[in-house]
């Protein structure tokens, strides 16, 4: 008797419905209206945003859908909370910018609601399938996004670049995407996990590499990382901050959930592989920083060895450990979009300006700016009782925890050497000369600055209602 083919259930979808009928709405919108709507669009897709946060929170109920395909837990809600939030404080950390750089377009904050829908299904993720689907949709909105300065030949590069690379990992993610089912016969997580309960074969073994490969490059996790210096800094320096915030996000809590999941039964070659790319990401992060003056790429590779110790929690292998990567993502985001908010508006003679050694003399020409953006070093640091602090202790201790002290010994040292650069600049603010001002910064730029620099310093405050949450979400992984 042939199978009925049942309608699925779109309830656990409403906020990626939301996204996508409200992204082709702009569209038609935009195309209609030209340029002039760039303003509209941008307030409209913020609300969008907004909405979709709304949604996930209070409405669908958790469960999954299209056959096991797409889940909705309380892990899943957490990240696309975090992920939306910052997806929508890029949009808005854009608009000066782009009144001030003759860069209004209405295609971009579009472009960022359709890689934002990828991100919620890679999130949301229980299959294979799936898993590629949300990649490559955020994956091919972020091409365009990287290029969009259609004038400029560093975005034209950085954005070829990123496809050239993007589709190589692509391939690997694909390549070890047949393994896994050409050994298994299943697609989705559970089924995967539950064949290789019965043991593993080396076939499997290798597909678990190509996956975990093709998941590194998102997260620009070493030795996968080669575009993000050459992204960063050629890109238009919105779509940076949204770059180093939101898909690093969704890219991490895909790979938590493929390996505690899909490849529960395996974890002592999973944790194995965690645990040396964490290792080369720190270490490459903070010594591969120290000589850089453009501070686009410094911030690249500090998003490299940031992400290299979130992945010291993720290969204790544990709930906890799972947990304090949470923890870590949340006190991430807020840090960076600070610092890049402060980049931002680095404007002098109606340029932007990139060299580290703009920032001489800071604090003498723009005091409270000075002072949000030293917390945030201090904090990227992770000198207490800043924010940065408190997500590098929780990381050390779940690897402590699961008896992984050297990996934790060498997080700590390697703290110790990314110091240097994140202290320099302090030290540029505070004791050099002042340069010519900067231009008055926008409102919306302030205003982020303002709540990331706040977020840090008084962490202890929401400290408590984010670790519960965030154990929340990881219980609901194990």
């Amino acid at each position: 008797m042939p199978e009925v083919i049942m309608m699925p259930t779109l309830t656990p979808l409403l906020a990626e419905l939301v996204l996508a009928l409200g992204a082709l709405g702009l569209l038609m919108f935009g195309v209609f209206a030209g340029e002039r709507s760039a303003p509209t669009v941008t307030g409209v897709s913020i609300g969008l945003l907004g909405l979709a946060v709304l949604l996930v929170l209070f409405a669908g109920g958790d469960g999954t859908t299209f056959n096991g395909a797409f889940i909705q837990d309380s892990f899943a809600r957490f990240m696309k909370v975090l992920t939306l939030i910052a997806s929508g404080f890029a949009i808005a950390m854009s608009v000066g910018y782009a009144r001030l750089a003759g860069f209004q377009r209405f295609e971009y904050p579009i472009l960022i609601v359709l890689a934002t829908l990828g991100m919620l299904l890679m999130i949301s993720a229980n299959d294979l399938i799936s898993l590629y689907l949300g990649l490559e949709l955020q994956s091919l909105a972020i091409y365009v996004l990287a290029a969009i300065h259609r004038d400029s030949i560093r975005s034209t590069e950085a954005g070829l670049k990123y496809f050239v690379l993007g589709a190589l990992s692509s391939g690997m993610l694909l390549y070890g995407s047949s393994l896994v089912y050409g050994f298994t016969g299943h697609t989705n997580f559970i089924e995967i996990a539950n064949v290789l309960a019965d043991g593993r074969s080396t076939g499997l073994v290798i597909g678990l590499v190509f996956v975990m490969a093709g998941l590194a490059f998102k997260i620009s996790a070493v030795p996968f990382h080669m575009w993000t210096p050459d992204v960063y800094e050629g890109a238009p320096t919105p779509v940076t901050a949204f770059l180093a915030a939101a898909p690093k996000l969704a890219a991490m809590a895909l790979t938590i959930r493929v390996v505690t999941e899909a490849f529960a039964p395996i974890s002592m070659d999973w944790q194995q592989i965690v645990a040396f790319v964490s290792i080369a990401s720190m270490v490459l992060g903070a010594f591969a920083a120290i000589g850089q003056r453009n501070i686009k790429r410094l911030m690249a590779y500090s998003s490299i060895g940031h992400m290299g110790y979130a992945l010291v929690g993720l290969a204790a292998g544990t709930e906890l450990g799972v947990q304090s990567v949470i923890v870590y993502l949340v006190i991430y985001v807020p840090m960076t979009l600070g610092a890049f908010a402060c980049i931002l508006s680095m404007r002098r003679q109606e340029h932007m300006v990139e060299d580290i050694e703009s920032l001489a003399g800071l604090s003498r020409t723009q005091p409270m700016t000075a002072f949000m953006l030293g917390a945030i070093m201090f904090s990227l640091a992770g000198i207490p009782p800043l924010a940065g602090f408190f997500a590098k202790y929780y990381v050390f201790l779940a690897a402590i925890e699961a008896n992984l002290y050297w990996l934790a010994v060498i997080g700590v040292v390697m703290s110790v050497v990314g110091a240097f650069y994140y202290l320099r600049i302090v030290k540029l603010m505070y004791f050099d000369e002042a340069e010519a001002s900067f231009e008055r910064m926008p409102g919306e730029l302030k205003a982020v600055l303002v709540l990331s620099g706040a977020f840090v310093v008084a962490f202890l405050v929401f400290a408590s209602p984010i670790i519960n949450a965030a154990g929340t979400a990881a219980a609901s992984l194990f």
